[in-house]
């Protein structure tokens, strides 16, 4: 992990990709002005785990270019996953786990918290860093995975739907992919107040600030990507029976789109899954990924008589919760 930090930190893919795809040693360092020798050493690693590739030109010269995997560390990339691992590289965040087998030990605080003697939330909203690669990571998980998954393997799941507000939608860019796919609908962003204070404007998405636990704007229909593994079954309870209240009584739905874990991990995606509930123990205090069976329990609970759960080529599902 912290390799590809180094290699996002220093821009090698970028830089390969302005010089026409393909550099020499000289040229790679000279650009990035660093050390030849110390750079020769990364790119050794990174070309032995399949991140660059290596390979000899007509000239005999030695260079250095992109791998698909390679690619996804370029922030010029559509497809970059660079903010993803920015964030699960932070020191902050990996601070954390050095407290996690005292955790598991104790069942006390999260280690995150006893860490920073503040929950993730809290952290965040006091230090604008560490905020924006987070929001970063998200925006940039939901714009290359997942919402394109959704649109692609069930976007009928918008139909009917006029008014759709994204509980928890960080800077807007999962709803305005969604509006712009489907531009009948009208978004509204809703997230704490210093969050979409630095969101972008989208077109057909207006940025509401606020807190889901005490009221949430009204919708034909309530988003939820990543909103409610952060917490315990009671939190997530009151979370979704302030959705239910904010959408209409006959025609209402939620759309919950997180990991549904299965009795047998079969999948690289279960194994996602499974990773992502030990990030859950180290982040939140009770937050946890779950079965199918836990998320119709917590749907009930809330009031919402029968749910549905659509596999999409994502870690995540669709789950829609109806009244």
């Amino acid at each position: 992990m912290q390799m590809l930090k180094c290699a996002i930190e220093l821009k090698i893919g970028d830089t390969i990709e302005s010089h026409g795809g393909l550099m020499t040693l000289p040229e790679l360092s000279s650009s990035l002005n660093c050390s030849s020798s110390l750079l020769h050493r990364v790119l050794r690693f990174l070309v032995h785990r399949g991140i660059f590739k290596q390979e000899i030109t007509g000239q005999n010269l030695t260079c250095y270019s992109h791998t698909p995997l390679s690619r996804l560390l370029a922030s010029s990339s559509d497809s970059s996953l660079a903010p993803f691992l920015l964030v699960e590289s932070n020191s902050v965040m990996l601070a954390a786990w050095h407290g996690f087998s005292a955790r598991i030990k104790d069942n006390g605080a999260a280690p995150f918290e006893a860490v920073h003697g503040k929950d993730l939330w809290s952290y965040a909203a006091a230090d604008p860093i560490l905020n924006a690669i987070f929001n970063d990571a998200m925006a940039c998980s939901a714009r290359v995975m997942t919402v394109p998954a959704i649109l692609e393997d069930c976007g009928e799941i918008f139909e009917g739907v006029e008014c759709l507000v994204d509980v928890g939608g960080g800077n807007g860019t999962s709803l305005s992919m969604i509006v712009k796919a489907c531009p009948w609908i009208k978004g509204i962003n809703f997230d704490l107040p210093h969050v979409v204070a630095s969101s972008p404007p989208y077109i057909g998405v207006q940025h509401v600030g606020g807190n889901m636990f005490d009221c949430i704007p009204k919708a034909d229909a309530a988003f939820l990507m990543w909103a409610l593994h952060g917490f315990d079954d009671e939190t997530c309870i009151k979370i979704l029976k302030n959705c239910r209240e904010a959408i209409p009584k006959k025609t209402g739905k939620v759309i919950i789109v997180e990991a549904v874990l299965k009795g047998k991990q079969d999948s690289d995606l279960s194994d996602v899954g499974l990773m992502l509930d030990m990030a859950m123990i180290a982040y939140s205090k009770n937050g946890k990924e779950r079965t199918a069976e836990e998320w119709g329990f917590v749907l009930h609970q809330a009031g919402f008589t029968r749910h549905t759960i659509t596999p999409i080529r994502a870690v995540q599902s669709v789950i829609q919760g109806f009244l």
